[in-house]
């Protein structure tokens, strides 16, 4: 079906589940692939081209860059999910400001995060795990790609909103050229010209630089059903305030992220020094991609549940809850089977450092051992938000990462020494497993006592 506004209002509400999803979230998943692959791409390039300890260095990174991301997260995904349930009620003027809101708040954000990081970037990097052997790299990494926060930030905004306004192929082109790009790029300036780990970070700004300006021109076609004028732009403080609140949830996941990384690289740190936290990269870096793929999952599965409880038809919502969260948990049984069974292939794709490898290989059989329970947490999570519940799924953002992992990030290795290290996330994902079914458990009982076209504030929605 042709992408536009005229597709979006009748297929969201009466084509079949099935088919919307794979409409919907097969173009995501693409996305979230590729996006997960142009991580990895540097890591790749980084560790066969500059070194074991650069890799350290670009793990040290993570938690800043899961931090940046998180900022990007609160605006795109909570625009994104009132994109959708304003389309559900045909509301397209407020749509229309959203998207100019999308636009101003990564810009104020953005630029904010930019400067701050900027000036404290060292003691900033040292407090995130980094040594005087891995700081210069991850020094020279971070500022490139600090000096690009606002573009990084503009282009996964407005990408998130492409893909809500019902041009998810375009997105996910968008996402894969970015991919495509930075792989051309990445050892044209880390081998040819001899830049080493800033190479990467160039070939990191320049790809999102040219992606961001499509996206741009995208949103400014007038004949679109979205598409930048005049008055959009000025921060509207209620849409803001709706727009973030909703947001609320990916960002804390996000903000936890970069907080729970933090305390990993300072344990593996003390444990198993600087090559224990490039370990950790590395492992980090392999299960990213299958996270990415369920974070696809749910990308497509947001504007059909958005859609559809706004426009009260709750069976149609189940429906697609149930068949996400299935599909997630066969990507994370994927990621289990090759986790366990073939680590030193995984962890080969990055080093050939023996001693690097070994370490690698052995987190990563621990830290697959549960993993196909995180496909159905990460769909229930993402579920409570798509449908504008904010408080659930704030509380289901947090409960893997603040509640369950942090603690057993120190209890755990006072007995396992650093294996205590990596055996606290299998912990920790079935214990948030466990929750988010309770959570959802709960939800569905209030489900089945509605017919569809029954008022639905009884659910706690904030939109």
């Amino acid at each position: 079906m042709a992408e536009g506004r005229s597709a979006i209002p009748t297929e969201l509400g009466t084509e079949k589940i099935g088919r919307l999803l794979k409409q919907y979230a097969l173009p995501a998943i693409i996305a979230q692939t590729a996006a997960s692959l142009y991580n990895m791409v540097d890591s790749i390039f980084i560790g066969q081209g500059v070194g074991p300890m650069a890799i350290s260095g670009l793990a040290v990174t993570f938690p800043l860059m899961n931090l940046s991301t998180a900022f990007g997260t609160l605006v795109g995904a909570g625009a994104a999910t009132m994109l959708s349930v304003l389309l559900g009620q045909k509301n397209y003027k407020a749509a229309n400001k959203v998207l100019g809101n999308v636009v101003s708040l990564n810009v104020i954000i953005g630029l904010i995060f930019m400067v701050v990081a900027l000036i404290f970037i060292d003691p900033i990097l040292y407090f995130f795990g980094a040594s005087a052997n891995t700081l210069p790299y991850a020094k020279e990494y971070m500022k490139i790609i600090l000096c690009g926060n606002i573009i990084t930030h503009l282009y996964f905004g407005l990408n998130a909103a492409m893909r809500s306004s019902g041009s998810p192929k375009k997105a996910m082109a968008l996402t894969i050229f970015t991919v495509v790009f930075n792989t051309i790029l990445d050892p044209i300036f880390i081998f040819v010209f001899k830049m080493g780990i800033a190479g990467a970070a160039w070939a990191t700004v320049l790809a999102q630089t040219v992606a961001m300006i499509v996206v741009l021109k995208h949103f400014s076609d007038s004949s679109r059903p979205f598409h930048f004028e005049k008055g959009i732009f000025s921060l509207d403080m209620r849409v803001a305030k709706d727009s973030l609140a909703i947001g609320m949830g990916p960002f804390l996941m996000n903000a936890a992220a970069c907080l729970v990384t933090l305390f990993i690289n300072q344990q593996l740190r003390d444990y198993s020094g600087d090559l224990g936290i490039g370990a950790y990269g590395i492992c980090n870096r392999f299960i990213f991609m299958f996270i990415m793929i369920c974070m696809g999952l749910n990308q497509g599965m947001q504007p059909i549940a958005g859609y559809n409880y706004g426009a009260r038809q709750y069976s149609r919502v189940k429906e697609t809850f149930w068949m996400t969260a299935k599909l997630a948990t066969i990507v994370t049984t994927i990621c289990f089977i090759i986790g366990m069974f073939f680590p030193r292939v995984a962890a080969g794709i990055f080093t050939h450092d023996e001693e690097l490898l070994d370490m690698a290989a052995q987190g990563m059989r621990i830290l697959s051992f549960a993993f196909p329970v995180v496909g159905f947490q990460m769909i229930g999570t993402n579920f409570f938000q798509s449908l504008g519940m904010v408080k659930k799924s704030v509380i289901l953002s947090l409960s893997r990462q603040i509640l369950f992992l942090l603690p057993l990030l120190y209890a755990l290795p006072l007995w396992f020494s650093h294996n205590g290290v990596w055996m606290s996330f299998p912990v920790s994902d079935v214990l948030s497993a466990l929750l988010t079914a309770i959570m959802l458990g709960s939800l569905f009982k209030k489900f089945n006592r509605l017919q569809d076209g029954d008022d639905p504030s009884g659910l706690g929605s904030h939109i």
